[in-house]
């Protein structure tokens, strides 16, 4: 069975932020109301629970950021230290959270696919300086800061290999940041070195009820929608498996909310329901017989623990579908 045979036989899996902006500011549910260092974080996360929930969930994958927007990302990384001028633990955690989750999954014969973006830690500075890519970010990216962010991508990718099953990048604007085919290909050649069987897939924006492709030669499509209401009308898009990726959770309501908005999108790693346990087994049903296959985005705690409302959809959705 090829790559993407096996992502389409998966049928549906989950997606969850990860970020500081969500598990560690103490404004957020997702923080327990607590907020520490980041390294202290990462090692926090519960990798058995978590492959628990998706076990009995029925997932047939898992996706996880790596970073969004910040220099926080869940497992070392000596390149970024590098470019960066930071030490282990500042930015990347030292523990290696994506191996020891990689792990557990391949037990339990759950993928794992990755979240990583294209616009790197722009947030922050002096670190997203250093790469060469700040606001105001409409100006564009370069080839000298696409080749240094792909570098620490490339040393994911290696160290996992065929552990990451895919890759889902963000943040690749053909419009906004100027992205070009070529400048996407960096990217694409980078996970392929770690993995050449792995897919990858480079997000040009929210469908707003399309389904768009990104790069050229991508593997599967993004999918990112705000809903689950997209049926896709087939299932290759010229090289590409369909595929749709939207949050099930209600846009949060808080102190950061207007933070958490602007960065990651109205209701992306909350909690709450907002599609009931039969609507979304016979959406994520209406997609597969399309030939597409679904990613769920759901809240994640500090700790890896899930909202016991959307594990009770999903439980539903697996023992359904």
């Amino acid at each position: 069975m090829n790559a993407k045979d096996r992502f389409y036989s998966r049928k549906w899996g989950v997606f969850n932020h990860y970020l500081s902006v969500l598990q560690n500011d103490s404004t957020t549910p997702n923080s327990y109301g607590k907020q520490t260092d980041w390294d202290t974080l990462v090692n926090e996360f519960d990798v058995q629970t978590l492959v628990k929930n998706l076990r009995e969930m029925g997932a047939g994958y898992y996706v996880i950021t790596v970073m969004q927007g910040s220099k926080f990302m869940i497992a070392p990384n000596a390149t970024f230290d590098k470019i960066a001028g930071t030490k282990p633990g500042e930015a990347c955690s030292t523990r290696d959270l994506i191996g020891e989750i990689a792990e557990e999954l391949e037990k339990c014969d759950i993928d794992l696919f990755l979240y990583f973006t294209g616009d790197g830690p722009y947030k922050n500075h002096p670190e997203g300086d250093r790469f060469g890519f700040v606001e105001p970010r409409s100006v564009g990216v370069t080839k000298s800061f696409v080749e240094k962010w792909a570098s620490v991508l490339e040393e994911y990718a290696v160290r996992y290999g065929d552990k990451v099953k895919g890759w889902w990048i963000d943040g690749c604007y053909k419009e906004y940041f100027k992205y070009t085919d070529e400048l996407l290909e960096i990217f694409y050649k980078a996970c392929k070195k770690g993995n050449p069987n792995a897919l990858v897939s480079l997000n040009n924006g929210v469908g707003a009820g399309d389904i768009i492709a990104g790069y050229t030669y991508e593997d599967f499509l993004c999918g990112e929608q705000e809903d689950f209401t997209v049926i896709p009308k087939q299932r290759f898009y010229g090289n590409a498996q369909s595929h749709i990726l939207a949050p099930l959770g209600l846009p949060p309501k808080g102190v950061n909310e207007e933070l958490l908005v602007d960065m990651i999108g109205p209701g992306w790693g909350s909690f709450g329901v907002k599609r009931d346990k039969e609507y979304m087994a016979d959406y994520i049903r209406r997609v597969n017989e399309a030939g597409g296959v679904v990613t769920v985005d759901i809240g994640v705690y500090r700790d890896g623990k899930f909202d016991p409302a959307q594990v009770e959809v999903l439980k539903y959705v697996g023992k359904n579908i």
